[in-house]
Parts: C-alpha cells; structure tokens; sequence
C-alpha cells in the first residue's frame, strides 16, 4: 500500500491556501480591538504586525527550502536542534493546536449557521464537520479548490466593506485627525500603535501551515518559499485596507466597543442588517475549520515517519492520495473539541503553543545556519534573529494577557 503523497499542487492554490488560512474570522472583530489602542492610526498597526511577523515568515521559507516535508516545524526543530524528542514535541504541539483552533472555529461557524437556519446548532457542528473531513479524505487538489472557493468568498466580502467605507462621507474622528507626521509624534500614540500592532499580529498567523503541505507541492523547494511571501504580503494590504476603511466610516468609540466592527462599516455607509457578514463568516469558518485539518493531519503524517509510536499515520491512500487514518482522527478530535472542550480559554493557550513554536524555529535557523550556509533560498542571518526577538516579545505580551 502507497505511502506517498501526490503531488498535486502549484503555487496558486498553496498561495490560496495560505491567504484563506490568514484572512480567517479573525478580522471581523479585530479590528475594534486594535482600533482602540491605535485610534485612526490602526491600519498602521495592521502593517506594522505584517513586518513582526515577516522575519518569522522568511525563517520558516528559508527552512522549507532546506526540508520540504510534511510536520514542517517538527524537521525543522528536529535538525537545528538536532534532538528527536524536540521534533516529535513540536509536531505534536502543533496538531493539537491546530485541532483546538478547527474546534473553536466549527463551533462559531456552526451558531452563526444555526441562527441563520434555524438548524440545532450540534447538529450543524455534526454536518459541517463530517462534511469537511470528507473533502479533505477524498482528495488535496479539491481540498484546495474548495479553500479557494471560501477564500474568494471571503475576500469579496471584506472588498465590499472596503468598498461600502470609503463610499460614504468620514467620520467625525476621521475628520478631526492631525496630519500623520504629527499624530506619530503625539506622546503616547506610538505606544497605542505598538499595542495594536501586537494585537493584529495574532491575524496573521497561519503561514507557517503552508510549510506543511511540503510532501504534495510540486517543485517545493521553490513554490513554498514564494507562497508564504506572497500570502503574507497579500493579506497585510487586504488587513490595512478592512481597517482604514473602518476607522474612516464608524466614529473610534463605536468602533472599539462593537463585536461586529465590519457590519457597523456597512450599516454606517449602506444602511441595512449587514447580515451578508455573517454568512461569509460561515464560509471563514468552514475556509478555516478545512485548513486546520488539511494541516494537522499532514504534521501527524510526517511525525509517522519519525517515530514508531505514529507509524500507523505514516500511510496514505493508494488512490486517493491523502493520509486517511491521520485526517480521520483528526477530523473526530476536531468534533471533540468543538463539543466539549473550554475552547474560550484554550485559544491563549493555542496562541502561545505557536509562538512558542515560532520562537523554537527562528532559534533552529540560526543554529543550522550556523552550521551550513547554503540553502536553495537563503535570508540573511539577522531574519532568524530579529524573528527570534520579535516572536519572544510576542509570547511574553500573550502569555501576560493569558494570566
């Protein structure tokens, strides 16, 4: 029986894949949050969180480069550390944050599906997560098609608030702004913006999932590198244009307090329910929920590879192509979590989980580095190191927010 992968996918979908990973549920009420701390200057924030997590980024494209397989950050833990133990942790830890977070988001996706429906909500989250894992086991190209049917749908839902915020007159508070040089300079605004920026970093995570798609890209040690470069700057731009659009349209108040901040763009400038937002919002959540288990069970496949214990993962379909056992065990603990477990007060835990990871990759680059220079794409040594700075900062505000 096959243990192979196929290699069925190019740069498009990857990229696809990567930019609907990012541009997840997240944004919707983001926004707010990050307005309250960086006023009209949020869009700012949203660029500036793209640059902290660019040099993590390109330490993570430098690496699949090096080692284009799946459990990407668990090869990559593994060979800078050169420690097993580290690599078998690190895979683990990335699947069950992954499944936690494909919990969280099935289990939103699900009540916005209810009340639109009218559908029992645990009868959805039965539905929609059955329907998925099968996706994901009959194939990764229509895994992917299907991601980037969501992501467009996406998309064009933020592009018509865009739209709708800058056809409409300013706000009062955008109207009242002082020019840029002299809101940078106001004493403590650059403070607000630092904050934010840190808040709209969390948006942004996702690329490193990319990575572990290694095993069924084609010509990976060229088209990994560029889908996570290209998906990250995609969705900076797509971020602070959403936000510019918000903090123009709604008055900042309104903004910080709403936990739909988008709708308020749209009711302010077009009138009406918005109720359209919360449909695309099932389609992120399904974009999101999908990609999760894509991802996951990838990790644990290549973990199957590393250790006799997951050997049983180490299998993929003859046919089909995909790892069936790994995507069904993740599909079931998917369900598991969205039914039972404290999703609210695991998603800290998850966000720390991955910046604890970024924060394990960037010091690996550096030691491999160290070691052997040469990679089919290389980034300057000082990437992995602002990266490594940058990700600890990251996780000391998220583990503080988390106490």
């Amino acid at each position: 029986m096959s243990q192979q992968l196929k290699r069925r996918i190019g740069l498009g979908l990857l990229t696809a894949y990567g930019i609907g990973v990012m541009v997840g549920a997240g944004i919707y009420v983001l926004v707010g949050a990050v307005a309250a701390e960086a006023g009209v200057l949020a869009p700012l924030a949203f660029l500036l969180a793209g640059l902290i997590a660019a040099p993590t980024a390109l330490s993570y494209a430098e690496f699949s480069s090096r080692l284009p397989e799946a459990a990407g950050e668990a090869a990559y833990v593994g060979q800078g550390f050169n420690s097993k133990f580290f690599a078998i942790f690190v895979g683990l830890a990335v699947v069950v944050a992954g499944t936690v977070s494909a919990g969280a988001v099935l289990r939103g996706g699900a009540g916005y599906f209810a009340a639109a429906t009218g559908i029992d909500a645990e009868l959805a989250i039965i539905g929609m997560g059955a329907a998925l894992v099968l996706v994901a086991i009959i194939g990764v190209l229509e895994s992917f098609a299907l991601v980037a049917v969501f992501t467009l749908i996406e998309v064009l839902g933020l592009a018509l608030v865009v739209w709708a915020g800058f056809s409409t007159s300013a706000s009062p508070d955008w109207n009242a702004a002082l020019p840029l040089a002299e809101m940078i300079t106001t004493p403590g605004l650059a403070t607000g913006i630092a904050f934010g920026a840190v808040l709209a970093f969390f948006a942004f995570i996702g690329f490193e999932d990319i990575v572990n798609m290694a095993e069924e890209v084609r010509n990976p040690t060229r088209i990994l590198p560029q889908a996570i470069v290209i998906s990250l700057a995609v969705t900076s731009v797509i971020y602070a244009l959403v936000c510019w659009a918000a903090v123009r349209t709604v008055p900042l108040d309104a903004l910080a307090s709403s936990d739909s901040p988008l709708a308020l763009v749209w009711q302010q400038s077009q009138g009406g329910n918005a109720r359209f937002l919360s449909a695309i919002a099932v389609f992120a959540a399904l974009n999101g929920v999908l990609a999760q288990i894509v991802m996951a069970s990838r990790v644990l496949y290549g973990l199957g590879g590393r250790t006799t214990g997951l050997a049983v993962f180490r299998h993929a379909h003859p046919r089909l192509g995909t790892p069936v056992r790994a995507t069904v065990l993740i599909g079931l603990a998917v369900l598991v979590a969205a039914y039972w477990l404290p999703v609210a007060q695991l998603a800290s835990v998850t966000s720390a989980t991955l910046l604890s990871v970024f924060v394990l990759v960037n010091l690996a680059l550096i030691l491999q580095k160290r070691r052997q220079s040469e990679a089919p794409f290389q980034v300057p040594f000082a990437v992995p190191v602002v990266g490594l700075i940058l990700s600890l900062l990251a996780l000391a505000t998220a583990v503080g927010g988390w106490m």
